[in-house]
């Protein structure tokens, strides 16, 4: 898929809600149905890079106990 990177999360995520959508009702014909499934599944690996691109920018840097700092999830709760 040559656009994968450049879709967004979310116009990825609705391209993606779409073909479950046409997948489910079931009208397609094997070969589309295929295709279909293949697209889905480069549409999810997108959505998946774009959560994990995210998660990566949700963290925190705190004093490491070494000195300098550390970089730790947002979530976590500090000790002490």
């Amino acid at each position: 898929m040559s656009d994968r990177e450049e879709l967004s999360f979310e116009e990825a995520l609705s391209e993606l809600e779409e073909a479950v959508a046409r997948l489910e009702a079931g009208s397609l014909t094997l070969e589309e149905t295929l295709a279909l499934f293949e697209r889905g599944q480069e549409l999810a690996a997108r959505c998946e890079q774009a959560l994990n691109e995210a998660e990566l920018r949700l963290e925190k840097l705190r004093p490491a106990a070494g000195g300098g700092y550390e970089s730790v999830p947002l979530d976590e709760t500090e000790e002490g």
